[in-house]
């Protein structure tokens, strides 16, 4: 289990975010499917729900503001010391900046950006919240990548951004690439994709088991489970339509000790 109290460095993904029409819905689907149990905000907060795996902060539901709809999806953030200069630097190489960099009470500053592509993704500087404090865990957020059919030029603008370093793994019929910030891989970048967007994986301890518990629950699949070097993995649209994938991490779903 990976269990954190301090911010995340910069650029790495650090928390999974939900718009959902009907936090009800998605509390059903998803608690049941992770484990999560739910501190529901309250309605001055837009009613914000926090999903926690054994009492740590896990990844968030969030109600579509009244009068600004938006469609139902798993929104990655990615840290960052400084949102105001991340948010510029991103608008100077090509990004759209959906939502200016803003305080979020004494949680922290948040932005949200379109990168040249069209992928949707958050920026998060932490204040007393730094996005998620529990990772690599059955139930918890495992990996975060971006898909592009454009991954050279995906490459250059995160590079810009964050000064990502690639680690290419590419073969004939097949683009990939980890990223770093001199830490460790904390992500990857592929191509290939017919539209560019963010996608998250969420740790299970049997992928098989977890695909056939989110179809009980209302969910469909997207992607059959397979297996892969990394875990087994299979893609789930949930009950909004919402695409995330379960991987596998040959880990039991214990509590800490």
């Amino acid at each position: 289990m990976t269990v954190r109290d301090q911010p995340w460095p910069e650029g790495t993904p650090c928390f999974a975010e939900l718009t959902t029409p009907d936090l009800d819905a998605a509390e059903a689907f998803y608690g049941p499917l992770f484990g999560w149990t739910f501190d529901r905000g309250p309605a001055e907060m837009n009613h914000y729900t926090t999903a926690l795996l054994h009492g740590h902060r896990a990844a968030a539901f969030n109600p579509p503001m009244p009068g600004a709809p938006q469609p139902a999806g798993w929104l990655t953030h990615l840290s960052t010391a400084d949102a105001t200069a991340s948010a510029a630097r991103a608008a100077s190489a090509g990004a759209q900046v959906l939502r200016a960099p803003m305080p979020v009470m004494e949680f922290g500053t948040l932005a949200v950006i379109a990168d040249p592509f069209g992928a949707v993704f958050a920026l998060w500087q932490a204040k007393s919240d730094i996005g998620a404090q529990i990772v690599d865990e059955p139930g918890a957020m495992y990996w975060n990548e971006h898909m592009s059919p454009h991954l050279a030029a995906a490459q250059d603008f995160y590079r810009t951004l964050f000064g990502y370093h690639y680690d290419d793994m590419s073969a004939p019929g097949f683009e990939y690439a980890t990223f770093d910030v001199g830490h460790g891989e904390i992500g990857g970048m592929g191509g290939g994709s017919e539209i560019a967007r963010w996608v998250v994986t969420f740790a299970v301890a049997d992928t098989d088991a977890s695909v056939a518990e989110a179809v009980r629950l209302g969910g469909t699949v997207h992607h059959e489970p397979e297996d892969s070097p990394y875990g087994r993995i299979a893609g789930i649209a949930g009950p909004f339509g919402e695409r995330f994938y379960l991987m596998s991490t040959g880990r039991p779903d214990t509590p800490e000790a």
